[in-house]
């Protein structure tokens, strides 16, 4: 025991250890805080730099503490709390665990504990803890509305999927079935199938930035869910590059800027887990050379963003009903792996850093490849092209120094390629129309606002 205390005293104050040299109200916040987070120990007669000072204690007294803990304390908290001897003074060890219902107050207020302090918990967060308490979440909360209000065709695409993947048994009645998954509750749908099959205020913002300040493509995506993700990674694949490598026989592997298998499980993790209770949108910011998702909410149950580098975290479900549709349709392999799963496949991705953020009102999940990748890419292009475009004759060899341009200069105006090739604007217009035709490029938005694709998939004639 007494190596025990020493060790709370060397590591000093932190998210599960407190020091008080007298017993008092802030003892009780604590204690409220402790439940509420991962359980703690509180060391009475120690000062804040981990110094034993003794405290004067008896059992009565030690019995009058117990008293004003429970009569303070909502769940009523009865802690443990044990006199010890250390270096001929005493000191009080109260011992804390986390407690199963929570949130529990102390005089009607709520705290949770970061770090080495307490802080008050907010209605948001107390709502949720009521939830999880109970085993439960957000999503399965009932809707005023009704099956007609659900599109059929994606509640049926949904159950065929869910019975080819073979994950579970079904009936051939899709009402029955909804009841089953708890997406529906007394003859009414759950938000959880209303996020998934019906029309929702909620959304995903994706822009595609060539710098902070300039966007030069956007969209903004409110389908229901089971179509959203879709929609999302064909927004994403629009607007970041990709390579090709000859497998033999002229085929072409693709190979992109980022594994679309690392950018699927970033966008299903951020529907699953996202803060529907908030107006704000999932928004992905699309950059040169990385790529940056926000999520609307944070981590749950003091699960830490270190906590997240391991293989041993347990995680935590802020939409439990959304977690187990997305595992059914396989799109999730397991719970609470996304994460372990994208570091995974980044280890056998040399060149792109991940990197993970709780602002505390939101998580973002950043992706950057380094700047040799994207070069690499930048000669890959001009390969391509090379070995695409036969340079015998005057006209291929523009069309060659056209495509690396637009492969460089995403942005570049008609009259800026005419001045680099030194050629008329109508020429320019020419080869670029005969390109586009071909499709080895496409233009993207408008004059204004727009730029230039180079789309590799088409041989030239």
């Amino acid at each position: 025991m007494l190596q025990r205390i020493h060790n709370l005293l060397s590591n000093r104050e932190n998210s599960k250890t407190e020091f008080k040299l007298s017993f008092s109200k802030a003892v009780i916040e604590t204690i409220t805080a402790f439940t509420n987070t991962q359980g703690g120990t509180i060391l009475i007669g120690v000062n804040d730099n981990g110094e034993i000072k003794g405290v004067g204690v008896n059992m009565e007294l030690i019995k009058d503490w117990t008293n004003k803990i429970k009569i303070a304390t909502q769940p009523q908290i009865f802690p443990v709390i044990n006199p010890i001897d250390v270096d001929g003074k005493t000191i009080v060890e109260i011992v804390i665990n986390e407690f199963p219902l929570k949130p529990v107050s102390y005089k009607g207020r709520y705290y949770k504990r970061i770090g080495a302090s307490n802080h008050l918990i907010n209605t948001d967060e107390i709502a949720e803890m009521q939830l999880f308490s109970i085993n439960s979440s957000f999503d399965a909360f009932v809707v005023d509305s009704n099956l007609s209000e659900l599109d059929k065709s994606l509640i049926d695409n949904f159950f065929d999927r869910i019975k080819r993947i073979g994950r579970l048994k079904l009936s051939d009645d899709n009402v029955s079935n909804l009841n089953k998954l708890g997406l529906f509750k007394n003859g009414k749908p759950t938000y959880a199938s209303f996020l998934l099959f019906g029309n929702h205020n909620t959304g995903i913002h994706i822009g595609r930035f060539k710098t902070p300040e300039v966007i030069i493509d956007d969209l903004f995506i409110r389908s229901p869910l089971i179509t959203a993700v879709d929609e999302a990674m064909a927004a994403i694949k629009k607007n970041i590059n990709v390579r090709f490598k000859f497998t033999g026989e002229l085929q072409r592997k693709e190979i992109w800027q980022y594994p679309l298998e690392v950018i699927r499980e970033i966008l299903l993790n951020a529907i699953i887990h996202r803060n529907y209770q908030t107006p704000n949108d999932i928004i992905i910011k699309i950059f040169d050379a990385h790529i940056l998702f926000t999520n609307p909410g944070k981590l749950l149950c003091g699960l830490r963003v270190e906590d997240l580098m391991t293989d041993e975290y347990i995680a935590v479900h802020r939409n439990k009903l959304l977690a187990e549709a997305f595992y059914l349709l396989g799109e999730v392999e397991k719970y609470g792996t996304g994460i372990s799963r994208v570091r995974n496949i980044l280890k056998r991705n040399p060149g792109i850093s991940f990197f993970i953020e709780d602002t505390g009102n939101f998580i973002k999940i950043a992706l950057k490849t380094d700047l040799k990748t994207e070069n690499d890419t930048i000669n890959d292009i001009k390969n391509d092209t090379i070995n695409d475009i036969k340079s015998n004759n005057e006209t291929n060899n523009l069309k060659k120094k056209i495509i690396i341009l637009l492969a460089q200069e995403r942005v570049v105006t008609i009259p800026e390629i005419a001045n680099r090739c030194n050629k008329s604007v109508s020429t320019i217009n020419r080869n670029i129309k005969e390109l586009k035709n071909i499709g080895k490029i496409e233009r993207v938005g408008g004059k204004k606002g727009g730029y230039w694709k180079v789309n590799l998939q088409n041989n030239l004639k």
